[in-house]
């Protein structure tokens, strides 16, 4: 049989044509999404992609596991029959399918012992001889086994079952959700760099996902309301269309999610987030690339402009002047970073989107915490395919990665609030902001005592990167004006500022004494501004409130007395208690143009 439905048997026939008569999620869990709940979840019934229709396959699976063995129309499709097994009961199943058989022989016929590897065919024994170059958990990840447990677990780095090895497609898997998109001697497999997300953490992320943000306008511009999903998939959309087509030609390898935002998803407790960071995966192989990306972040927020804006006079020029609040483009052949930055939307107390485009970056986080990266194209793929919502049975596998080296270890800083980095010189400013603003939040040092040295590496490089005072002005209140906003956010100003005067105070030494005092005489001057401003907002209300506690007393009514009529007031002359003054105004003579008095 050559897999087409003319040629299979009568029963096949009959069972693919009343394949309509299931609902969507036994249709469609061929594709590879799977659930790791507690309870019973849609599983995937066809994990292999072997040869004929999609139809066919899926039809004889359903015909295959139905318990009674007869035709669909059987099937009490209300009720969940299927389920997906736990790591636990995979791992016993492992372990009694890799049982060795024997089977023995009458008279002198040998005992056959199946399961071991001499009759293997050539192919698999030259991929099970490289199986130790992985972990076991890298390596057997391709076949779709998941585990279902409330914590974060080893993903299927290769969820679709494609052609070639399993050692093959494992080392893809892994080159391409490597940070670095490099070879497999770059990659650190004895750590846990990758994990799957539980569903509490997936609905966080299609909750971010499914955020209105808002792009707002200079001047006359409108503002664009998008779901971040649709604006995700619009930008890949444009990446990967022709140039002809006003695209950029280009292949987008994957999408994560970065930042706070990621964070937020993976924290079990709420973390403020002030930007939404998207990375797009990329291959910079020359300079026009910079701009046909630029070229094609623009053309989607030309498609983004509202009904009856005149699109007639609006170029990419304006909409980058109206849009865009900082381009950024690094293509440093000495450390080999090419990526570029688009940041959209310019307006305080917004959450901005930022884009970031990158082909290759030596250094991608600041601290543990923030060092967490969410693949989205599983998730993207769940949205254009899937006609059921996101539940607790039926979500996508989402796989995340720590950049910092062990996911685990960056989830346990997370979670506990943390602080742990390594080389911050590497950091453009140190990362001493991002430190202080940790302290504030009440984060704490993993190593107290390591900490002092990584603070006079943190003030090296800031005190590198922004040498003067004007350059350290404008970067502070920048920080404050975009980290610090809002009602709840703007009262830790001071505090933020205090603790950024005590580590550069007692951390500083690259500094003449001279250089150190105006640095510190500017984080003061900036702290007493803030607290000024603290000052005066506290000061109406409290009056307000004494006001309404405390209201004046009421003047008791007097009797009316009679009014009397003064006589005219004369000329300069002042008029009180009925008496008239006269102003004494003094006089001076000027003696400019008096002749000498000749002395006798």
């Amino acid at each position: 049989m050559c897999g087409t439905l003319e040629e299979a048997p009568d029963t096949l026939k009959r069972s693919s044509s009343r394949m309509d008569f299931h609902s969507y999620r036994h249709h469609q869990v061929d594709d590879g999404f799977h659930s790791d709940g507690s309870g019973t979840e849609t599983p995937p019934l066809s994990p292999g992609s072997g040869s004929g229709s999609a139809s066919t396959s899926s039809a004889a699976s359903i015909a295959s596991l139905t318990s009674d063995h007869g035709s669909l129309e059987s099937v009490d499709t209300s009720a969940q029959r299927l389920a997906v097994l736990s790591f636990e009961q995979v791992r016993k199943l492992n372990d009694v399918m890799d049982e060795v058989v024997s089977i023995h022989g009458r008279g002198n016929f040998p005992t056959l012992e199946c399961g071991t590897l001499e009759e293997a065919p050539d192919t698999l024994k030259r991929s099970s001889s490289r199986m130790d170059f992985h972990s076991y958990r890298h390596h057997q990840v391709d076949d779709g086994f998941h585990s279902d447990g409330s914590g974060t677990e080893t993903p299927p780095l290769s969820p679709g079952s494609g052609s070639g090895s399993a050692s093959t497609s494992s080392a893809a898997s892994i080159a391409s959700l490597t940070s670095d998109h490099g070879s497999l001697e770059s990659v650190d497999t004895s750590a846990q760099r990758l994990a799957v997300l539980s569903f509490e953490q997936v609905r966080k992320l299609n909750d971010v996902m499914d955020e209105v943000v808002s792009i707002h306008g200079r001047g006359n511009f409108p503002t664009l309301e998008v779901r971040l999903k649709d604006l995700v998939t619009l930008v890949r959309k444009k990446l990967e269309l022709d140039v002809a087509s006003g695209g950029a030609g280009m292949t987008v390898k994957d999408i994560r999610l970065n930042g706070g935002a990621a964070s937020h998803v993976l924290a079990s407790e709420a973390q403020p987030y002030n930007d939404l960071d998207l990375i797009f995966a990329l291959e910079f192989s020359s300079g026009r690339h910079y701009d046909r990306v630029k070229s094609a972040v623009l053309n989607s927020l030309f498609d983004l402009l509202p009904e009856g804006v005149s699109r007639r006079r609006i170029t990419p020029c304006s909409l980058k002047e109206a849009y865009v609040g900082k381009m950024v483009k690094v293509n440093n052949n000495n450390d080999g970073d090419r990526w570029s930055l688009i940041s959209l939307g310019n307006s305080p107390g917004h959450k901005n989107v930022e884009l970031k485009f990158v082909d290759t970056m030596r250094r991608q986080f600041e601290f543990s915490v923030d060092s967490f990266q969410i693949v989205l194209d599983s998730l993207l793929l769940f949205y254009d395919c899937a006609a059921l919502p996101i539940s607790e049975n039926f979500y996508p596998t989402v796989v995340g990665e720590s950049v910092y080296g062990d996911f685990q270890e960056a989830l346990y800083h997370l979670q506990h609030k943390l602080i742990s980095t390594r080389q911050p010189e590497e950091i453009r400013g140190g990362g001493l902001l991002k430190y202080c603003n940790l302290l504030v939040r009440n984060y704490r040092p993993v190593d107290s005592e390591k900490i002092k040295t990584l603070e006079r590496y943190m003030c090296s490089r800031f005190f590198i990167d922004f040498p003067d005072i004007p350059t350290q002005t404008v970067k502070l209140e920048a920080y404050l004006r975009n980290h610090f906003w809002g009602a709840d956010e703007e009262s830790l100003q001071y505090q933020y500022l205090m603790h950024l005067h005590e580590v550069v105070e007692t951390s500083t030494v690259c500094l003449m004494g001279h250089e150190r005092r105006q640095t510190l005489l500017l984080i003061e001057s900036l702290a007493m501004q803030v607290l000024c401003r603290e000052q005066q907002k506290t000061q109406p209300a409290q009056s307000n409130v004494q006001t309404q506690q405390h209201p004046p007393p009421q003047p008791s009514p007097q009797p009316q007395q009679q009014m009397t009529t003064l006589p005219p007031q004369p000329a300069g002359l002042l008029y009180a208690n009925g008496v008239y003054y006269a102003p004494v105004i003094p006089t001076t003579f000027c003696t400019c143009n008096s002749t000498w008095v000749p002395s006798t």
